[in-house]
């Protein structure tokens, strides 16, 4: 068994021994799970793409598809691509401690900057922020004890806060091998991760109570119209977990960006059409909040909004096809 493998069956012990629905209730009101966080760190799961660790990016975003079958509400995917920023920046990573945002607005004169950053996952919970600027990429860090942090929250509960910051703050280093655009198609795969996992999870839920459920002296998983309706989530959940796997397996190469899109734009989809359908086999029971389900559900609407949504992938892979003209639309397509 490899290294790997052996980190993420320690990651799917340790969010299946954790992340429980009390756990998952009680973060959507605003309680950090500091003892979860804790256990990760002492992990060294946050460091997985990084030179102390010895994994790549490619681990990373398979971890994250393991943290979204458990909702796992911490912010693992900001933190390790933060900490993979760091290290090429040669400086040294934080662990469990950070976060990543990216600037809405930044202005500075001489050493003092003026930052504003939405939407930065438990930025309230964390010691500091992450975000880059610029082109060569400069790798900023902010204390959150020196920032102004208004708390927020998306349609899933989770923390994402607004950070204002006026100061001088830790330029911990810089790289040339990306740029800010690339941050932002990392964090959109990272959402893809994510909403595999949680697409595999509510596959598997669907499935289970179709099998435990009875109507009319019969379990529904008997029905021909609950079956054909399960077929449909497991085709799109397949559907997303292949557009993913392209994704990954193309970092570093040229058609990276194109890859991403279409991992973005295919979970998107996907996730709204099983999001519909859980609920619909579900039935009443899966609209209650003392059901699992609208965990999984909810978060998958929530990271589909995050880092562009289908339109705003699909435009930029338009744009891409037509760029070379005609004849170069149909190499476009089938090279990818």
């Amino acid at each position: 068994m490899s290294e790997t493998q052996l980190m993420l069956d320690t990651a799917e012990r340790i969010f299946a021994d954790h992340c429980d629905k009390a756990l998952l209730d009680a973060a959507e009101t605003g309680a950090f799970p500091r003892e979860l966080w804790k256990v990760i760190a002492e992990s060294g799961l946050p460091l997985l793409a990084t030179p102390e660790i010895g994994g790549s990016l490619t681990d990373a975003f398979r971890l994250l598809r393991v943290a979204g079958r458990h909702a796992v509400p911490v912010p693992l995917a900001e933190a390790l691509i933060a900490n993979h920023l760091m290290g090429l920046g040669n400086c040294a990573p934080r662990a469990s401690t950070v976060t990543l945002g990216i600037a809405d607005s930044y202005s500075g004169e001489g050493a003092e900057v003026s930052v504003s950053l939405s939407s930065v996952p438990w930025a309230r919970s964390v010691d500091q922020v992450c975000y880059v600027i610029g082109d060569p990429v400069e790798i900023i860090l902010l204390d959150v004890a020196d920032c102004d942090v208004t708390p927020g929250a998306n349609i899933a509960g989770e923390a994402r806060d607004r950070v204002s910051f006026l100061g001088v703050p830790d330029r911990c280093g810089s790289s040339e091998t990306i740029t800010v655009e690339t941050v932002f198609e990392l964090m959109a795969l990272s959402r893809c991760a994510l909403m595999s996992g949680a697409l595999e999870r509510c596959l598997e839920l669907s499935c289970d109570y179709a099998m435990e459920r009875k109507q009319f002296g019969r379990e529904l998983a008997k029905f021909q119209a609950i079956q054909h309706q399960l077929a449909v989530m497991a085709c799109e959940v397949a559907a997303a977990g292949r557009a993913t796997d392209a994704a990954i397996g193309c970092l570093g190469e040229s058609r990276f960006v194109a890859m991403v899109a279409s991992a973005k734009s295919r979970v998107g989809e996907a996730a709204g059409v099983v999001a519909e359908i859980a609920h619909q086999v579900h039935g009443a029971m899966g609209y209650t909040h003392e059901h699992r389900l609208h965990h999984f559900t909810r978060r998958l609407l929530a990271w589909r909004d995050e880092y562009g949504r289908e339109t705003y992938w699909q435009q930029r892979l338009g744009r891409d096809a037509i760029a070379g003209g005609a004849d170069a639309t149909w190499a476009f397509i089938v090279g990818r």
